[in-house]
């Protein structure tokens, strides 16, 4: 009989393994790219502090994880502003313009990212970004990020008809990397994010930079990892390695 698996570790012996041979990685931005959480969570802690909400008392991150962190801004305008949901969209309007501004000063990339930039590059394989973020903020991270020519293409929830919790976004970059669900794997950060990645049918890596590791295991990742640097995520892309390589490497 199999030893039960330690539902913290999601560490299965090749939790990556049937893709061989793999063709593309995608990888969400927030949180999965780059440590952008605190900003988000910065931003709309002042901003809405500032017009009094919740009585002026300040928003705390359980508040930020529950109702913000992942999920996109006709979302989050409904479950701040439910009776006004035109202001809660102006309100989120305003808040990625701060977001932005932040950005441009104390943006840092997770853990390893360049490490693991390296292996996709060197493996030849396809990739994109999927986010539920904006384009302008999307688009300035992974320009801040130096990432602008290593992505083929940057797909946006709100640009779909539906964005993530639902598979849609990530079924779009499959369609436009013209590549199969049965050899890409993904980067999440977010419930959301994970969500969407599984109910697409593709193993997700779950990156815990902020969220609390319980909640993104509900979601159901394939492996969960603390950064790119993490040993249990390069055990995996070994046993990748070793079981196929990939399509795309001539």
């Amino acid at each position: 009989m199999t030893a039960p698996q330690d539902e913290n570790s999601v560490d299965r012996k090749c939790p990556l393994a049937e893709l061989a041979p793999v063709q593309a990685v995608l990888f969400d931005v927030d949180g999965t790219l780059c440590d952008s959480d605190p900003l988000h969570y910065y931003a709309f802690r002042e901003m809405l502090q500032e017009i009094g909400f919740n009585g002026g008392v300040p928003i705390d991150e359980e508040f930020f994880i529950k109702n913000v962190a992942g999920k996109h801004n006709d979302d989050i305008a409904r479950a701040l502003f439910p009776d006004d949901y035109e202001r809660g969209l102006k309100f989120c309007d305003d808040k990625e313009a701060m977001f932005r501004r932040l950005v441009t000063e104390q943006l840092k990339p997770v853990n390893g990212l360049y490490k693991v930039k390296k292996w996709i590059e060197d493996h030849g394989l396809k990739r994109a970004a999927v986010t539920n973020a904006p384009r302008p903020n999307a688009e300035l991270m992974i320009s801040m990020l130096g990432l602008s020519d290593f992505f083929e293409a940057v797909i946006i929830g709100g640009e779909c008809e539906h964005a993530k919790p639902h598979p849609e976004p990530y079924l779009k970059a499959l369609e436009v990397l013209k590549v199969s669900k049965d050899h890409t794997f993904i980067f999440e950060d977010s419930i959301s994010g994970i969500k969407a990645g599984v109910a697409a049918e593709m193993p997700v890596v779950g990156i815990a930079t902020r969220n609390p590791e319980h909640l993104l295991m509900q979601a159901k990742p394939a492996l969960l990892v603390k950064d790119y640097d993490d040993p249990k995520l390069w055990a995996a892309l070994d046993e990748l390695d070793k079981r196929g390589g990939n399509i795309n490497k001539a």
